[in-house]
């Protein structure tokens, strides 16, 4: 007696729904992200809430004091335009004022975790092999929305617990971490809808990204002005909601209304299209390459150029608002002892104007480090997309390639120092009335700081030569020097870790004294690191 297989059903297998798998890949995005995200978590929501918080009493021991910053203040139309304004002489609202860039430094972290989680993921073909599995359509999306935006919300909790806890008002303090986490909110959508617009991830930043700096710099001009062109940027709804000035909570409303709007729109556009492809057509090459791509010079120009003038734009126009915001500041500040203490740290001396001057030009630097990181990145990033091997498979070298690219990540960030440092002497030299007097130490000032890129680019080059899985780290390294720089002088860190920091070491120009040790020395170490990455590159494999 023989027996009966079972019959097979013929039945079509149920299809997933849209969401399945969406817990999944929400683990998956925490593990991935399990550096990175607690990092900028912990920066944003518990270290700099509590350099501000925990300063405000040594630096405004009084009322007097309170009412006489706040009122320099909003006779400065430049430094309303960089932090916003302030809208009551409290402890409170003096303590969050420069807390205002946090709206846009969120927005930053937001747009590179979904992009990271997205597109980039299309783009690696990573998503093509999770989507062969049992996983719905949407829940690659909506498991990079919920990590971006559960992110945002924990930083605005934990930023509103620790000023409850410098004993600063409740409903100040919940106004604040509520406007900071909207903001994320809003910049999660705008960042998940550029992921349905472009075929690769750098696009996608660049759309979300340049969408974040036009709303950036609506609401300067508009706090900088009649105030009207602030509406139109969720910076300046989280602004508007008034912390510890009587909250206006009905702003939080417009928040929710566009994050609902971009999130929606993010799925409708992601239903419109097919996986690894954009909505925005890519311009197709010409049929035979230029001249000027026939070597590694050129075709490294033809990657970087774009990065090269966007921040040399973006570093001349800050310089402008710096510039314009040193003149006299010794009238509305000087006498402050703690202010007086604070800038000698920070900017080389007592003289405010100089040392406003050789601080924003450090910052400027430090902006211009994070612009040379990413221009060494590319390196790592055409490794890995496997398009390095097809150009050094050919005449070019290893070394010759490498060089092609570092060309570009140092001098790159001395075009747009130079620019910063152009913008700060026209305008600084305006307002006083000597732009040539001012224009030597202006332009010194911005180009002292390029030893201390180079030795961001050197960090880069020694990942990506001797350990390439953890190239990106070199960000982590970058927020080191960015956390140290920020409060290192306004806190009793050890020295050991001040002077773990390149740009403390550097002359502060124009206020302070040239010195050459410093510069030469960290010129050095900069060579040394990107000589040793570059021998690590040619003794390993390619990935």
């Amino acid at each position: 007696m023989t027996t009966m297989p079972a019959p097979v059903s013929l039945r079509p297998r149920r299809a997933p729904g849209t969401l399945t798998g969406t817990t999944q890949l929400v683990r998956l995005c925490l593990r991935r992200d399990r550096i990175v995200l607690p990092l900028w978590v912990l920066i944003i929501g518990v270290l700099l809430p509590t350099t501000y918080a925990g300063s405000i009493e040594s630096v405004y021991p009084t009322a007097a004091d309170l009412q006489r910053f706040a009122v320099a203040t909003a006779a400065s139309p430049a430094l309303i335009a960089m932090y916003g304004p302030i809208f009551a002489a409290t402890p409170g609202a003096v303590a969050i004022w420069k807390a205002g860039a946090l709206y846009t430094a969120i927005g930053v972290a937001v747009i590179l975790t979904v992009i990271r989680h997205t597109r980039a993921e299309e783009e690696s073909g990573r998503s093509e092999l999770v989507d062969s599995t049992v996983v719905g359509r949407y829940a690659e999306l909506t498991a990079a929305v919920l990590v971006a935006a559960g992110a945002s919300i924990v930083v605005g909790t934990s930023f509103a617990f620790v000023l409850y806890l410098y004993d600063l008002p409740a409903a100040g303090s919940i106004g604040f971490g509520s406007a900071l986490a909207a903001c994320g909110l809003v910049y999660t959508g705008v960042a998940a809808i550029a992921a349905q617009l472009t075929a690769s991830a750098r696009p996608a930043r660049g759309i979300a990204l340049g969408t974040l700096g036009v709303f950036f710099a609506l609401r300067a001009v508009g706090d900088a002005g009649t105030g009207t062109l602030s509406w139109l940027s969720p910076q300046g709804w989280s602004l508007q909601l008034r912390p510890f000035a009587d909250e206006r909570w009905w702003v939080l409303l417009l928040h929710a209304a566009v994050t609902a709007v971009t999130v929606t729109a993010a799925y409708v556009l992601l239903h419109r299209r097919d996986l690894g492809s954009g909505l925005l057509a890519e311009r197709p090459g010409e049929r035979v390459a230029g001249p000027s791509l026939a070597g590694p010079v050129g075709l490294a120009w033809r990657m970087h150029r774009g990065s090269l003038v966007a921040w040399s734009i973006a570093l001349f126009l800050y310089g402008l608002l710096f510039g314009s915001a040193a003149h006299g500041l010794g009238a509305q500040f000087g006498g402050n002892e703690a202010i007086d203490e604070i800038t000698a740290r920070l900017g080389g001396t007592t003289v405010l104007e100089d040392a406003f001057v050789a601080l924003a030009l450090t910052m400027l630097g430090i902006a211009a480090s994070a612009y040379a990181i990413s221009a060494t990145l590319r390196l790592h990033y055409e490794e890995t997309a496997h398009r390095a091997e097809s150009v050094i498979a050919g005449r070019v070298g290893r070394l010759r390639w490498v060089l092609s690219h570092l060309m570009f990540a140092m001098l790159g960030p001395a075009v747009a120092l130079l620019a910063a440092g152009v913008a700060v002497a026209l305008t600084y030299g305006a307002a006083t009335g000597d732009i040539a007097g001012t224009a030597p130490g202006s332009l010194a000032g911005a180009l002292v700081q390029l030893p201390a890129v180079w030795i961001c680019v050197g960090v880069t080059m020694m990942l990506f030569g001797w350990l390439p899985r953890f190239t990106p780290a070199a960000w982590a390294v970058y927020v080191m020097f960015l956390l140290i720089f920020s409060i290192g002088s306004l806190t009793d860190l050890p020295q050991w870790a001040l002077d773990a920091e390149p740009f403390g070491h550097l002359p502060k120009l124009p206020g302070a004294t040239f010195t050459p040790v410093p510069v030469m020395g960290e010129i050095f170490l900069a060579v040394v690191l990107i000589v040793v990455g570059a021998v690590g590159f040619r003794r390993r494999d390619l990935r």
